[in-house]
């Protein structure tokens, strides 16, 4: 499978403290990849240094066979990159369909071409709420809403940070089910995630990261086989 993103070496800091310690691993054309640990292991701090939002990472990080280490997040997202943060920030003052159009680009090669009306196929609460402003809206419909904004971009490749935190099981299995039709319209999806239920239940293959290393990366199916990995990184 040809590798969509890569990383190679990657270190990240803020300030003094270093937080990335030479991270490397890869996501292939249409794969979905499950970057697993527990809290403050680095999950989001890569995922925000693939973005470009931290500051001078050392390492390469490329995109397409493009580096795009150390650009700037509008560049990278121009590239096919979309970004979903775990905090959704949202415009809470603009309608479902206001925040829509924020995140508009022009259909781009390769990655799956959405309008409004195709995301309200896939997330149908948002296509009955198309005028409610975005702060009066459940923290499940927020997720919602932050990822079909982050489509409106075309993307080729959606990182996601923690989608299923805080949200209730019922919500988690409608994200799990968005993720796998994603999935089959060929988008790459990268997911930060310490469910192991959920992540287990979308993801072909699994990355932990520890302390800012990369402990293990192999399928899905190697981790649910792998007790002593799951012991030793992922349980509370």
């Amino acid at each position: 499978m040809a590798a969509l993103l890569e990383l190679a070496d990657v270190e990240a800091s803020y300030g003094r403290a270093k937080i990335l310690h030479g991270v490397g691993f890869s996501v292939g054309a249409g794969e979905v990849v499950a970057l697993m640990g527990r809290n403050g292991a680095g999950k989001s701090t890569t995922m925000k240094t693939v973005m470009g939002l931290v500051p001078e990472p050392q390492g390469s990080i490329r995109f397409e066979g493009k580096e795009i280490a150390g650009r700037e997040p509008f560049a990278i997202a121009r590239l096919g990159v979309g970004y979903v943060p775990e905090d959704r920030r949202i415009f809470s003052d603009l309608t479902v369909m206001e925040n829509l159009e924020v995140g508009r680009q022009p259909p781009r090669k390769g990655a799956p071409h959405w309008t409004p009306e195709r995301l309200f196929d896939l997330f149908p609460n948002l296509g009955r709420m198309r005028d409610r402003p975005g702060g009066a809206m459940s923290g499940g419909e927020q997720q919602m809403l932050t990822i079909a904004r982050t489509l409106m971009g075309n993307p080729r490749l959606l990182l996601l940070d923690e989608p299923s935190e805080g949200l209730a099981p019922v919500i988690v299995e409608a994200m799990a089910q968005t993720i796998r039709v994603l999935k089959g319209e060929g988008l790459s999806v990268l997911l930060s995630e310490q469910n192991l239920h959920f992540a287990g239940s979308i993801a072909d293959r699994a990355v932990i990261i520890e302390k800012g290393l990369i402990r293990f990366d192999d399928t899905m199916a190697a981790l649910k086989a792998d007790e002593a990995a799951r012991s030793q990184y992922l349980a509370v």
